[in-house]
């Protein structure tokens, strides 16, 4: 949408915080012009169709923290700030947690999930759900990403006919079209890091345990994380350092209060890649010529800012990771669904068979496009106990970690591992479903390491990433790496909202 006028397009943290201040803004009516926006854009206009449900009490929320910043100061990091959350997030208040499915359609969750109760507490206002790949892109093998049977297909805010990706679609539409000042996303394998390469946005997925997962929807603990996803690497540390934390109702997080960082904004440090080693990782190339150019573009300019560049490194292929990795999945997935489901007691379906039957009972709305294939696999998998589970979880962790990113970390000397984070946005596609040409996802996720993308720059008028990603705990690194590398490419810019990509 060429001359967009809105008052905050493209406002960061600092901006709003610097115009509350000033007394400019309030937070309701900062409030009331976000929700404006994202009756404009999101229902009407190019209509991206990112926002599953608004909060009807966020100007009440607004009102409050006017009330408190008039009489004590902010009440946290995130004071005043505009955020939506991927609708798999517990709130306690009347809007729905459903993964997009009308199954899920019903009471409220009866308390916020803890990150929820975080950004709360930090004064963010929770503007609304924002829509997803149904069930987090695992219902179906020929699945299409951004569409629910709740909220309908997410769009691509760059160009309309094209795929938002997923399964964090909402999240990374909402925050690239400025229809929030930051959201948060979840990944099991991509679904924070491809949404935000696609639309053109920075993507953190952490370390398993730095942030809770304690009332999200799972798909599988072993891999599963929230995570933030900004318009810039500063925002996105921002909100990391509210997310993370220790919570005694997620084990993963034990280790997070020894290993998070109190504040993640001071990495951020603009000479960060000065002497910074990174290996080109030419695995993950080779699927578009266009975007290994504009990534080898990105590399050469790490490299004149004083990156030593290891090019190319020996990254293991592990052949069959994509079949074990779906193997624990199922396994998790009935495990992890059925225990979530135990704290929904209000809710119809009370176990993954309930809604793989409530789905066959509301088929027209709930498979109209695509099958439940993959949920009707987790159904016939046995308990957790089992030594093909075992063992299969044992061998992944094994061939991403000791024999994966730590091993080629350690050989090489590095600081990180750099590689095309996804190829550019496919046409949406409901007769076949989605078509991903390539991505670099895998490893840190079956891993639980952390991965960040950032805007790399476009191919035919569609925003591309560029990851970067290592150890355990490493965010402090990549995080100064990712910031450095925007500092200097400053690639990301505002969608236009066109009908379709022009040659």
């Amino acid at each position: 949408m060429a001359g967009d006028t809105f008052e905050l397009n493209e406002a960061s943290i600092e901006d709003i915080h610097y115009v509350l201040k000033s007394g400019r803004y309030s937070a309701r009516s900062i409030t009331q012009l976000y929700l404006a926006r994202i009756e404009s854009l999101d229902k009407h206009g190019p209509a991206i169709n990112s926002v599953i449900e608004l909060n009807p009490d966020a100007l009440t929320i607004a009102d409050e923290l006017d009330r408190e910043y008039g009489q004590n100061g902010p009440r946290g990091p995130l004071h005043g700030i505009p955020v939506l959350l991927k609708d798999s997030m517990n709130t306690a208040d009347r809007m729905s947690t459903t993964a997009g499915s009308l199954a899920m359609v019903g009471a409220p969750a009866p308390r916020d999930a803890f990150l929820v109760q975080k950004l709360r507490a930090a004064g963010a206002i929770i503007l609304g759900k924002s829509n997803l790949s149904e069930w987090a892109n695992f219902r179906a093998t020929h699945s299409v990403s951004g569409w629910s049977a709740r909220g309908g297909q997410t769009r691509n805010p760059y160009v309309l006919d094209r795929n938002p990706c997923g399964s964090s679609s909402g999240s990374a539409v909402a925050v690239a079209a400025t229809l929030c000042a930051i959201a948060v996303g979840t990944e099991t394998d991509g679904s924070i890091v491809c949404p935000s390469s696609i639309n053109g946005i920075v993507g953190i997925k952490p370390t398993l345990g730095l942030i809770s997962r304690n009332g999200v929807i799972p798909i599988a603990h072993s891999q599963d994380t929230p995570g933030p996803m900004a318009r810039t690497v500063g925002d996105a540390a921002m909100l990391l350092n509210v997310l993370a934390g220790s919570d005694p109702n997620d084990p993963a997080t034990e280790n997070s209060s020894r290993k998070a960082q109190s504040d993640y904004t001071k990495f951020l440090d603009p000479n960060g890649l000065r002497s910074a080693r990174l290996g080109v990782a030419r695995r993950f190339f080779g699927f578009n010529t266009d975007v290994d150019q504009l990534i080898d573009e990105c590399i050469g300019q790490m490299r004149g800012q004083g990156a030593e560049i290891i090019d190319p490194i020996d990254y293991p292929v592990n052949e069959g990771l994509d079949e074990a990795e779906l193997e624990v999945l199922l396994y998790e997935f009935k495990a992890d669904l059925n225990a979530y489901l135990k704290t929904r007691s209000s809710l119809r379906v009370k176990s993954l068979s309930d809604i793989i039957a409530f789905n066959d009972e509301r088929r027209s709305e709930e498979m109209p496009y695509f099958e439940q294939d993959i949920m009707i696999k987790a159904e016939a998998k046995g308990p957790l106990t089992e030594s093909t589970y075992k063992d299969v979880l044992e061998r992944n962790h094994r061939l991403t970690r000791d024999e994966g990113i730590d091993a080629v970390i350690g050989k090489y000397r590095l600081d990180a591992i750099v590689a095309p984070s996804n190829g550019p946005a496919w046409l949406t596609d409901w007769v076949t479903g989605d078509h991903i040409s390539g991505g670099c996802s895998q490893p840190a996720a079956v891993a639980g390491y952390p991965h960040v993308t950032v805007p790399a720059g476009f191919v035919h008028g569609l925003p591309v990433g560029v990851s970067f990603f290592g150890p355990a705990w490493s965010e402090p690194t990549l995080l100064r790496i990712a910031y450095a590398f925007e500092q200097v490419t400053k690639r990301r810019q505002t969608p236009r909202f066109l009908p379709t990509v022009q040659f």
